[in-house]
């Protein structure tokens, strides 16, 4: 049988024990909201890791002209561990990069590329360059170099103005090239789908499918359905008077 005489006292000593515990932990205790998260998280590499980053670089070529140098050659400090930079400098990891831009890629004397980039082709041109410092393996996917990428255009227009004045010195580009550079790398528009109706782009206007009757048709052609319903196929006959 059970004593309640004792078991009401043990309850209520019990619940004055928990009562000056947390009494006591809050005074000991002083818990504070965080100015600031305690570890920075990048946005941009939260993106990347959704899938929502960008599928290529800003445009860069307007930025050349009025780049800050001094800030390129700041910034590749971080490569030199892996790159030279002075004319006829030793290959490290990765090539001397003493003349480069312009230069054909994979074409340095001594060092040995990847058969990525050899096969890639072509020039280390500004558009070249913008793609490789901004994601190299986004650019060429087996390339040898392990390197996260520059994400922010004046940091790369900036070092690439700075390489261009080791021994390249190639000319600014014209008007034509940026108006060139800036339609190729303009974001794209992609169409969605509200609630499984026609697809609307950014601006909530409907867009047409490939193969799919214009809006207008589509309009007309129902409003002519709805009108064909609501008349009976045949006139009624009517009886004539006696």
């Amino acid at each position: 049988m059970i004593d309640f005489e004792k078991l009401f006292p043990a309850f209520l000593v019990a619940a004055l024990v928990a009562m000056l515990a947390g009494f006591v932990g809050k005074k000991i205790v002083h818990p504070h909201d965080l100015k600031e998260d305690a570890v920075s998280i990048d946005g941009e590499a939260v993106a990347d890791s959704v899938g929502g980053a960008a599928a290529a670089p800003e445009p860069i070529l307007a930025l050349l002209a009025s780049a800050d140098i001094a800030r390129g050659e700041k910034l590749s400090k971080a490569c030199a561990a892996c790159h030279s930079f002075d004319q006829g400098g030793v290959n490290k990891v990765g090539p001397n990069l003493w003349g480069v831009v312009n230069a054909a890629k994979g074409a340095h004397a001594g060092f040995g590329y990847s058969a990525a980039l050899t096969e890639f082709g072509g020039k280390w041109d500004y558009d070249a360059l913008n793609h490789f410092l901004w994601k190299p393996k986004a650019y060429i996917a087996d390339t040898k170099m392990n390197y996260a990428g520059l994400k922010k255009p004046e940091d790369r227009a900036a070092i690439i103005a700075w390489l261009n004045t080791l021994g390249s010195n190639a000319p600014m580009p014209s008007a034509e090239a940026i108006a060139a550079e800036e339609a190729a790398l303009a974001p794209k528009e992609e169409a969605v789908v509200v609630d499984g109706d026609a697809p609307v782009d950014a601006t909530g206007s409907e867009v047409e499918a490939e193969g799919a009757a214009p809006v207008e048709d589509k309009v007309g052609a129902e409003a002519e359905v709805k009108t064909e319903e609501a008349a009976p196929e045949t006139a009624p006959e009517v009886e004539a008077a006696p």
